[in-house]
């Protein structure tokens, strides 16, 4: 299960989005989050997290990692850190550039891991569980994880979708958000 606390962060998720993204947002306004999915990490020490946003344009997902530590030879994957009033210090990673992420999609691709079930807690404590608004199947099913080539798409139009490819759906919207 994905934990969600109760917390503040410094840059929010959607400021850190507005300074990676950058051209990459089409259309006016601000940029609003249209929904989030999460998988788990076995080991359950990297928050992997993927948020579908846009500013009135197309939706654009962005696949990010959360830890606790720098990733060992990933500085060109690294988008920034944010400060966690629960968690402390996070290094934020496109997880296009992180081997835990791409273990979870390949995972996924195969039908072997699930989306993460959300649940809020404040503190230690248990507040209640919250229904994703992304929803994932697995098309064309992989045979098994091992060897996959994941590739995570920015703008989810540009996946392939004729071999092993994870469809989201959302509230107005549905697209490939990973595919080999």
């Amino acid at each position: 299960m994905a934990i969600i606390h109760r917390a503040t962060i410094s840059p929010t998720k959607l400021e850190l989005l507005e300074e990676w993204l950058g051209d990459d947002l089409v259309g006016d306004g601000e940029l609003t989050q249209v929904g989030s999915y999460r998988f788990d990490d076995p080991d359950g020490e990297v928050g992997i997290e993927a948020l579908l946003v846009t500013r009135g344009g197309p939706v654009r997902q962005a696949a990010l990692t959360y830890r606790a530590e720098p990733l060992e030879g990933a500085d060109d994957h690294l988008i920034t850190t944010m400060e966690h009033s629960v968690l402390g210090r996070r290094w934020i990673y496109d997880a296009q550039g992180d081997p835990v992420a791409l273990a979870a999609y390949a995972r996924a691709l195969a039908g072997r891991q699930e989306q993460a079930p959300l649940e809020i807690w404040d503190g230690d404590t248990f507040v209640d569980t919250r229904q994703p608004t992304v929803v994932l199947s697995v098309m064309n099913r992989a045979e098994s994880p091992d060897g996959l080539d994941v590739r995570l798409g920015t703008d989810l139009a540009d996946l392939d979708a004729s071999g092993p490819a994870l469809h989201a759906r959302w509230d107005g919207g549905e697209g490939i958000v990973a595919s080999t």
